[in-house]
């Protein structure tokens, strides 16, 4: 039975044996205690109490829908990828929108990064594309995520989000200084999740059918228009209206207005990577487009809702390590660390077995594996040999060709210091982003961040982190310092 397929006749226990009476539980007498005999008293409560997965750590609150991918220019000299094989080939899709630091109850018009995380449903197997909003990051390795995350939760003493952690934390990693900049400015509380872009965030390797390797970064610009709220907006529609976003999202696709985005590609040849200016997997950098300019290749639109907000968007998993032969990873230091974190996020969140949902199982192709048992495991593989080599299921081999093209390396492991481009910086661009904002943009983000520095207790975190700022752009950190001492007095 399809998800979308409705089960007619009796209301019936799991088992499907009809329901005599769901109204009375059953009791010893008309007045006496309630029987453990009563197997749908029990199955309702058992269910019920079990009916919460635990949420993500991060992206917890989230929305979701179906749509289609379609290839508007042909690209089969970058990559073999199936999907992107012909212009005009359309492949089915899902996407979750998210933030990231809130709960699964908390409101949708806060100040945040949006995940934006799309699954392709390909002939050769799922591709996850798990990026945000945003083209950057506050970090640039994996290893500072956890710390980094800690700070946007609750503090452990007091049980809220406090601005002390937060700004130590931003004050003393100064390659977040770029996205602090975007979270703080117009675009940190959009509108909706249909007026935002969405990027892959990470660099990706694509290759073609020569093994030639490209550099890739993803881009989809949105049709509906970039609109964002002001502080004070969203903290009105927050309050009135906290599903203000998975509402727009829903009612809009079931009116007909299918949400859409452009998808474009910034493509490095490899050869490029070694002495780019700056490192190219650097996540808290972008590529400047005059270096490689946005390629048009396809158009995202999003025209079906799930039918249950838990069984597909809760549900529903996503990873980076998802690729298909074309499209494989970077030396990117995030990258790498979520290549192995989503998948276990996932594994331990809704079990090992997830990939049988609906909304995660392949459409084109059947995962053949030879993973068995566990949590929810459906039979699937019926009686056969769940081991390899064998000699009984003679198709059931590898490929013996890779999904992407190998990277070399060097050297000896330890833990290394990323090597140093020419233009490695982490205040240029975040100055750039600044000198390119109008002057009411820029007091607007002046407003934001001093209103929120100003919430801190120390003053040598404060000063820290105004500094980082003023490293970017001396009239950002100037006037940024004058509006922090006007509020603290």
């Amino acid at each position: 039975m399809t998800v979308q397929e409705r089960t007619t006749g009796p209301l019936t226990t799991e088992a499907g044996a009809p329901v005599a009476d769901n109204q009375q539980s059953q009791t010893a007498g008309p007045g006496g205690p309630s029987l453990i005999q009563d197997q749908l008293l029990i199955e309702k409560l058992a269910h019920f109490n079990r009916e919460r997965i635990p949420e993500r750590i991060v992206h917890a609150r989230g929305a979701g829908a179906y749509g289609t991918f379609t290839v508007t220019a042909d690209v089969t000299r970058y990559t073999r990828a199936k999907f992107l094989s012909e212009v005009g080939k359309q492949t089915e899709t899902f996407l979750r929108f998210s933030t990231v630091a809130g709960n699964l109850g908390a409101p949708d018009a806060v100040r945040d990064p949006r995940g934006f995380a799309l699954k392709f449903y390909t002939e050769d197997g799922n591709y996850d594309l798990v990026g945000n909003n945003t083209p950057v990051f506050f970090i640039r390795d994996a290893i500072k995520f956890p710390d980094f995350i800690h700070t946007q939760k609750r503090d452990p003493y007091t049980g809220s989000q406090e601005a002390d952690n937060v700004w130590d934390f931003w004050g003393l990693s100064p390659e977040s200084t770029h996205q602090v900049t975007w979270l703080l400015g117009d675009r940190g509380i959009p509108a909706s999740y249909r007026h935002m872009n969405g990027y892959g965030s990470h660099t990706f390797q694509w290759n073609n059918e020569d093994g030639e390797v490209f550099w890739v970064k993803y881009h989809f610009k949105t049709d509906q228009g970039i609109q964002n709220l002001t502080n004070e907006e969203a903290e009105i529609l927050a309050g009135k209206d906290p599903d203000s976003h998975q509402r727009d999202l829903r009612e809009a696709i079931e009116r007909g207005d299918h949400p859409s985005w452009t998808v474009q590609v910034q493509i490095m040849p490899a050869a490029d990577a070694p002495n780019y200016r700056f490192n190219p997997f650097d996540l808290t950098k972008v590529w400047p487009h005059d270096d490689y300019p946005p390629i048009e290749i396809g158009k995202l639109e999003l025209n079906r809702n799930p039918e249950n907000i838990f069984a597909e968007v809760e549900q529903s998993i996503f990873s980076p390590h998802h690729f298909v032969p074309g499209i494989g990873p970077s030396p990117d230091k995030m990258l790498q660390g979520r290549l192995f974190s989503y998948g276990d996020a996932h594994r331990y969140r809704v079990g090992i077995n997830a990939d049988h949902l609906p909304v995660n199982r392949p459409h084109a192709t059947n995962a053949n594996t030879h993973g068995r048992d566990g949590v929810m495991y459906d039979g699937r593989h019926g009686g056969r040999k769940n081991y390899e080599p064998n000699s009984f299921d003679a198709d059931t081999k590898q490929t013996d060709r890779p999904l992407w093209e190998p990277v070399a390396v060097s050297g000896v492991t330890g833990d290394h210091v990323t090597p140093s481009h020419a233009e490695d910086d982490d205040f240029v661009q975040a100055g750039n982003l600044y000198r390119l904002m109008p002057e009411d943009a820029k007091q607007r983000l002046i407003d934001t961040a001093a209103g929120f520095i100003a919430k801190v207790s120390r003053d040598d975190i404060a000063q820290r982190a105004i500094e980082n700022f003023r490293k970017a752009d001396e009239d950002y950190g100037k006037r940024l310092e004058a509006a922090v001492q006007a509020l603290r007095g």
